[in-house]
């Protein structure tokens, strides 16, 4: 746990309009992958709709972790620069342009290709390989708007230990795309029957983020440490300056 004092500011507090076509393009993406715009009419319509529950619970998963670093972002640092517009609108862009290859790839692995969603063999690395570039793209763009916010530390009065929260999450963002690239270079280079097995490259997200914020934390609290002596310091410097 992080030391009150030290605690990230909020500086998007208020609603923006930004941050209003924002969840509105998300509340969209959600729309793109409800199982059926239809209300089923019959038992065996229900059946084939459940088919999708699980696919469509993955998907919103994503999609929310998505929408929940995107909303953490503009809390933290409120920009609405033109710069942090325009990636910003690259990154909802991208995110709705994924929908339907993200909700196609786990139907097709929940169903193993006796569903609505079928692949011919060769196909299959070019699936791999256009989820995991968009994955990356999403995560390059996070690293990019952090690595901005840590541009502006003037403007946004960021605090030490603030700067430090934000070059560490342009380097986890960087490390998550990653990621995504080297799963992609690995669906490029395999065979197609074993080009599925790319996707076990994902399972490196949870170790790498262990490592890098177990890394951040350690840093976090040294820096803590020390401003706490150099405050400490300064205290009795000032103290000690008032004469009796």
């Amino acid at each position: 746990m992080h030391n009150q004092k030290y605690a990230f500011r909020m500086r998007g507090t208020m609603p923006s309009r930004l941050d209003a076509f924002s969840d509105v393009v998300f509340g969209f993406a959600l729309t793109l992958l409800v199982v059926s715009l239809e209300v089923p009419k019959t038992f065996d319509e229900l059946m084939v709709a459940m088919r999708g529950f699980v696919p469509f619970a993955i998907c919103f998963s994503l999609l929310l972790l998505i929408w929940y670093s995107h909303y953490r972002f503009f809390r933290r640092y409120g920009l609405h620069d033109p710069l942090t517009i325009i990636l910003n609108s690259i990154l909802l862009f991208v995110t709705l342009f994924y929908v339907y290859p993200v909700k196609f790839l786990f139907s097709l692995l929940i169903h193993g290709g006796s569903g609505d969603a079928t692949i011919r063999l060769p196909d299959i690395p070019r699936l791999m390989i256009i989820y995991g570039l968009g994955y990356s793209a999403i995560y390059l763009l996070f690293a990019l708007l952090y690595l901005h916010a840590s541009r502006m530390r003037q403007q946004l009065e960021l605090t030490a230990t603030e700067l430090l929260d934000t070059r560490a999450m342009a380097y986890e963002s960087f490390g998550l795309m990653s990621i995504g690239l080297l799963s992609a270079l690995f669906a490029s280079l395999m065979r197609p029957q074993r080009a599925g097995l790319s996707g076990f490259i994902y399972i490196l997200i949870g170790p790498m983020i262990s490592v890098f914020r177990n890394v951040h934390g350690s840093r976090r609290r040294k820096l803590e440490a020390q401003l706490d002596r150099e405050a400490h310091m300064a205290e009795e410097k000032r103290s000690s300056a008032v004469p009796a």
